[in-house]
């Protein structure tokens, strides 16, 4: 799978974390988007160093779409932990 199939798997994966979590973020859709493209690099990359299962290189594989989500997931926690909701204090 090429870069830009990881992308715009961040790109869905951002918007299933989003749909999982739901609430107000501080970046918006536009912050959960990128979280979902880091998040889905993030998620491939402890899968295969963290946990020693390689994501497999297929788009449609199941398995590597919860590494994208899982990863997607976990930053949109830390992002949220980190900078709370920046819209209720204005």
């Amino acid at each position: 799978m090429t870069i830009i199939g990881w992308v715009i798997l961040g790109l869905v994966a951002g918007i299933i974390a989003k749909i999982l979590l739901p609430g107000r973020d501080p970046g918006g859709v536009f912050g959960t988007t990128i979280i979902g493209v880091i998040g889905s690099f993030l998620g491939g990359w402890l899968s295969t160093k963290v946990l020693d299962k390689p994501v497999p290189h297929d788009f449609f594989d199941p398995k590597t779409w919860i590494a994208a989500i899982v990863g997607a997931l976990i930053l949109l926690v830390l992002y949220r932990l980190l900078f709370g909701n920046s819209r209720e204090r204005r």
